[in-house]
This record gives structure tokens, sequence and C-alpha cells, in this order.
């Protein structure tokens, strides 16, 4: 586990919470993290639901199965409202306050709601959060959203949102990782590696790069993190989903993450290990910076709770990479 590696060489570990107050006791999780100057910032989803899962071999599934999404009576849908706060030296909130979205708001007609699994990138003086949002078309399309934040002291506004279209239709992209110094821009796919960037005058996108490699995996390799210059070469932690099906036809699934390294030409130099943050079935990455001689990584637990893990840069890549590593 990467937690406990980090932990073992001098690394912390803290949760990201947001009152109860706020949230009246629901889910936490998948949070984002942008280094801007000074200040840390970070973004953390709150979903209206707790999930429930059963983790000790099904022995005690709900009627609705393994993995199931407990919802608030009066409300039914997958909701999302994002947090953003700002972290001391210390990776404590120094203060945390809801994104204001009234200004841009329109009434959902699709049951996920809300800018989901957003990543915070600084480009062209701007702070955005890039997420998928599903609840425009009453089919549940799903399609990048740069959301533009304003933030001044503690009051976080939006101030601008843009839906941009894939260079080929699909029914639903999510995930896109924002490559933090070259604006607009993403790795949208890792395998083979489709680099794509967006014009946020006419809300398109277009593919800058498509390179294969020849790197063995056992699943689709799916987006995480940002990516990150590191030296020449570029960073990001990726997600796997093995998801399947019990007797009962009942969903469950195991999340994993792998790191990949890139080279200029989007050339994958190595690709990572397998490994999870802290044993959950369900973990998920949503940010990474540096940070002196640290790297800062923040991930979801089992869609209940929310984390930011510290740890020296070499214990870090000597992790990820290294196959024999404990």
């Amino acid at each position: 586990m990467l937690v406990k590696k980090v932990l073992e060489n001098g690394g912390s570990i803290r949760p990201l919470i947001v009152p109860s107050s706020l949230t009246e006791g629901t889910g936490l999780c998948n949070p984002s993290i942008l280094v801007d100057g000074d200040r840390i910032l970070v973004n953390i989803r709150h979903v209206k639901y707790n999930l429930y899962h059963s983790v000790f071999d099904q022995k005690f599934p709900s009627r609705w199965g393994p993995l199931s999404y407990l919802h608030p009576e009066d409300d039914l849908t997958l909701r999302t409202v994002n947090y953003i706060g700002e972290l001391d030296q210390d990776l404590e909130l120094k203060w945390v306050s809801a994104i204001d979205t009234s200004k841009l708001d329109v009434t959902p007609i699709w049951t996920f709601i809300g800018l989901e699994d957003g990543r915070l990138a600084k480009w062209n003086d701007n702070i955005y959060l890039i997420g998928v949002r599903r609840d425009t078309t009453d089919n549940g399309e799903g399609r990048m959203e740069f959301s533009e934040l304003e933030i001044k002291d503690t009051v976080v506004k939006e101030i601008a949102r843009t839906r941009v279209e894939p260079p080929n239709w699909s029914y639903c992209e999510k995930n896109w990782m924002p490559i933090l110094d070259i604006p607009n821009s993403f790795v949208k796919w890792c395998h083979p590696t489709e680099v794509v960037t967006a014009n946020l005058e006419d809300k398109s996108t277009k593919q800058i790069a498509l390179v294969e490699h020849q790197h063995k995996h056992p699943r689709d390799i799916r987006g995480g993190s940002q990516v990150i210059r590191v030296g020449a070469n570029y960073l990001a932690i990726t997600h796997e989903v093995d998801l399947w099906n019990n007797e009962a036809g009942q969903k469950d699934a195991h999340y994993y993450h792998r790191a990949i390294l890139w080279n200029d030409k989007w050339e994958v130099i190595k690709l990572g290990r397998e490994f999870k943050f802290m044993d959950g079935q369900i973990e998920f990455c949503t940010g990474i910076a540096e940070q002196g001689d640290d790297f800062l990584i923040t991930f979801g637990y089992q869609d209940n709770a929310a984390y930011i893990l510290r740890g020296n840069k070499e214990t870090v890549i000597n992790y990820l990479f290294d196959e024999s590593a404990a």
C-alpha cells in the first residue's frame, strides 16, 4: 500500500473534512489539489449519499447487493456539491467553502447532478475545476466542463462554465487529466496515449497526439490525477476498475491504481506497478502536486472519506515504479 510505504519513510496523511453541518453526514470523496504560489488549494467532492459496501467476501450484502448507494429519502439522485478549501503548511484546512454555482445553474434533467470528479488547474492565470457533467441531457450524456472559479478570501464563485465536445462523438467522456504546464490540454486516454487541447471559444477539442505503446496491462487504464512535469518527463496516477457481478447479478468492484511516466513526445517511458492507497476496494485519485521535495497526492476512500498524502518524491517514485517494492 502506498500510504503505508510513505508513512514508514517519514511522510504524513491528513483527512480532508467538510463539517457535517454542511454535508448532513453524507459522503466526501475524490479531492483534487493545486499548489498556486504560496497557496495550497483543494477541491473536495461531496456526494449526497453514503456508499454501502460489503467488503467481507460479500457475507453481509444489503437487499440491493454488496455495493449500493444510500440516499436521503427526499433525494434519490446522485448529486455532487464541490467545496474549495485552502490548506496550511501542515495540510490542515484553514477554511472550506461550497462553490457558489447559482449564476450558471439550470434545472437538471438527468439523475447524476453536478460536476463530478473535478480536477483543479490554473491556466493563463485562471483557476478551473474541470470534471464531467451529465445533467444537461435527458439520457445522461457526459461531457467535460471547465468551471472557472473566482476566489476572494473564503468566498468561491463559479464565474464561467464551458462544456467542450470531444474530437469524436461518444456517449460519455470523463476523467480527462489536465496537463498543468500546457494550457487547456489533457491526456484523454492512456492506451494508446491520446492528448487533446480545448478551444474555449468554439467549445471544441482537437487531438494533438496519439501514441501507441507496447506495455502490458491487465485492464483499461483510465484517467486519474492531473499530469505534472517531473524533470524532463510527465507523470500521472491513473485508475483501473475490476468490475463484476455476483451470483445474483449484483454489481461489485475493485479499483486499482498505476502511475505512468511519459516523455515530451508522449511515449510511455515507464508503466508503474499496480497499487492501492489504503487497501480499500473503492479508491480514486484525482490530484497530485509538487511541493519542494515532496509530492502531495489526494484521493478518496470508499466514497466516504477524502485524504491528502505527503510523501518524499524519491520514496513515492520508487514505490510507484518498482515491482518488487513492499
